[in-house]
Formats: C-alpha cells, sequence, structure tokens
C-alpha cells in the first residue's frame, strides 16, 4: 500500500456524482411518464426523452440500455408501490371482517394505480406487445398479483368467510377486471369518482368468494 489518502470525490454545488446521477435518472423517469403516458410508447424517441428530462443522450444510456428500460422501470415502479401498499392495508386491516379486509386492499391498490392516469396508461397500455422480455416482466406480475387474490380468499377460507375451492381462475378473472376499469377511469379523464372504482372492485372480489345464500 502506498499510504496515499484516497482522492475526494467530486461534488459539484454541495452535490456529489452519485446524488447528480440519481437526479439524471429521476429527471429521465419523469420524462418517460409523461411522454410514455400521454404521447404513448411508440412515437416516443430518445432524443425526446432527453430534451425534455435536460439530459444527453451519453447521459440516458448510463442509465438506461434503451426506451423499453424505461419503460420497464415504469411499470415495475407502479406495481411494487401497489403491492407494497395493498398488503400493508390488508395487514392493517387484519382484526376486521371480510368485507372492511378487501374494501381497505382495494382502495390502497386504487390510491397508487389510478393516482396518475399516465401511470395506468403505461402499465396497462403500453407495456403490452412490446417485446417477449417485457411480457414475460407484464406475466411475472401477473403471477404476483395472483398469488396475492389467491391468498387473500384462502385467508377468508379459513376465518370461515368463505368456501373452500380454487380460487386460481378466480384471481385471473379479477385481475383482468381491476386492470380495465383502471385504464378506463383513467381513459375517461377522471370523470368517475375513484371511490366508485373502489367499490365496484370491492363488489365483484367479495362476489366472487363469498359463498352463495341458498334460495
Amino acid at each position: 500500500m502506498s499510504g496515499r489518502n484516497p482522492a475526494p470525490r467530486r461534488s459539484y454545488g454541495g452535490r456529489s456524482a452519485e446524488e447528480r446521477r440519481a437526479e439524471r435518472r429521476e429527471r429521465l423517469m419523469d420524462a418517460g411518464l409523461e411522454l410514455f403516458g400521454t404521447q404513448g410508447y411508440a412515437t416516443t424517441s430518445i432524443e425526446r426523452l432527453c430534451s425534455t428530462a435536460g439530459v444527453s443522450t451519453r447521459n440516458f444510456y448510463e442509465e438506461f440500455k434503451g426506451r423499453e428500460e424505461l419503460l420497464a422501470a415504469l411499470h415495475l415502479r407502479l406495481n411494487e408501490r401497489a403491492s407494497g401498499a395493498m398488503a400493508e392495508a390488508y395487514a392493517e386491516a387484519v382484526a376486521d371482517d371480510l368485507p372492511v379486509r378487501v374494501e381497505k386492499a382495494v382502495r390502497a391498490y386504487v390510491s397508487v394505480a389510478a393516482a396518475d392516469p399516465r401511470l395506468a396508461r403505461i402499465s396497462f397500455v403500453e407495456v403490452i406487445g412490446v417485446s417477449p422480455e417485457l411480457e414475460a416482466l407484464r406475466l411475472e406480475w401477473r403471477e404476483r398479483w395472483a398469488e396475492m387474490i389467491v391468498g387473500l380468499a384462502e385467508d377468508a377460507v379459513a376465518r370461515g368467510e368463505a368456501s373452500p375451492r380454487d380460487y386460481r381462475l378466480t384471481a385471473i378473472a379479477i385481475i383482468g377486471a381491476v386492470n380495465n376499469l383502471v385504464h378506463h377511469w383513467s381513459a375517461r379523464g377522471e370523470n368517475i369518482p375513484l371511490d366508485a372504482v373502489t367499490a365496484e372492485l370491492t363488489y365483484l372480489i367479495l362476489a366472487a368468494v363469498t359463498p352463495t345464500p341458498p334460495e
């Protein structure tokens, strides 16, 4: 060892290189959210993303391999935030009965997934059919969501609130309903109250897992 002290990391305006890079990445994420979520993925060029974000193309390629990786990052961000919010809300409602647990979990999901129409468009429209790799990511998340819904149903079965059966296909059907309803909301310019979206999804899930009373 030479005994020299390591060279200090350069900082500009009080920010380290790592902080400046993180800021550039976030600006690119914001640009992708705006352009993919309003103009569409297919019509958005890397040059336009860089211009909107105020970064160079070299900076872009330091963060992402291409437009598809940026699109995947936005899709991942929404799903991670939405699944985290839903799991936390359900855990906090563990002592409540099934309708309350479902309503709180659905409201937490909707508050994230439908919070921004641009994110809804990206995750439910723009990611579809882009590439086999992105389709695999989308299907991986669909599998995770299905597992969460099946887990919710099995919890209800264990409490005597639902009939014991295989809820796998039910979970896939619910996912389709959720995706289409949230996208429908976003495409209509938010003129449908989110409370109505939450209430409808809660009703659908309860109808799917609650035993039908005998006539």
